[in-house]
């Protein structure tokens, strides 16, 4: 744990587990207070004692990332608690898998309320603060399936690849005044979600993977440090991809 905490807070979606729970852990280690959101929220306060047992600040805000309420009360739990946040994860996700004639409107509905209407909301939620103080950090977590598409993944991959759209265009609008946005696409990662999906699709994902091996959490984390650093204050509207060399820009 750092020593100096940053006066701004970090709020983390989809903070329970998997890549979100790596993030809010690593930024926690970089000092920052972290809001951990999560749909769950024993989960949700999992991460928050984790990182509070650790010497570092937390909260825990249970809440459905595609519900408007629920995100703007997110940003006011963090608000209340740290002041404001200067930086946003977007990184809540859901995964569903199956061929694209099998999919209804609902699988569809879903995949891009959690994404899509998600990460929409959340930025639009802290945007304006940022703008205020002329400074900020927008990093969201896309997917290499948003640049490349996956078999029975169709709705997944077009919910990712408009995550990937709307952090350029964002980035075009606010870069020039203070507010830096970026995204991060992972490969496959070893978490919960790509889990579910079936052992057929993992090993054959394994076997295209020119590393050889799936990713795993922290390595995403890392990234997503980096992103929110001084460090990276050339990067606007970039994806940088985490992937095992699934993908090569």
């Amino acid at each position: 744990m750092t020593t100096e905490t940053p006066l701004k807070a970090a709020l983390v979606t989809g903070a329970g587990s998997g890549i979100g729970r790596a993030i809010a852990l690593r930024l926690a280690a970089d000092g920052y207070p972290v809001v951990a959101n999560d749909l769950n929220a024993d989960t949700a306060e999992a991460v928050a004692a984790a990182v509070r047992a650790a010497g570092g600040r937390a909260v825990a805000v249970a809440g459905d990332v595609s519900s408007e309420a629920d995100v703007d009360a997110a940003v006011a739990a963090g608000r209340e608690a740290f002041g404001t946040v200067g930086l946003l994860v977007n990184c809540a996700g859901h995964v569903h898998q199956g061929l694209f004639e099998t999919l209804t409107p609902a699988d569809f509905d879903r995949m891009f309320a959690v994404h899509v209407r998600g990460a929409f909301l959340a930025m639009r939620a802290v945007l304006p603060a940022m703008l205020e103080a002329g400074e900020g950090v927008i990093v969201n977590v896309a997917s290499q399936l948003g640049q490349i598409g996956g078999v029975e993944l169709v709705h997944y991959s077009g919910a990712k690849a408009a995550i990937i759209g709307m952090t350029k265009a964002l980035a075009r609008e606010v870069s020039s005044r203070g507010v830096r946005v970026n995204a991060v696409a992972p490969g496959p990662i070893n978490t919960p979600l790509v889990q579910a999906l079936s052992e057929d699709w993992r090993a054959r994902k394994a076997a295209e993977l020119p590393l050889g091996r799936f990713g795993e959490p922290d390595e995403v984390a890392a990234v997503v440090s980096f992103l929110a650093s001084p460090a990276a204050s050339l990067f606007v509207g970039q994806t940088l991809g985490p992937n095992s060399g699934d993908v090569m820009l």
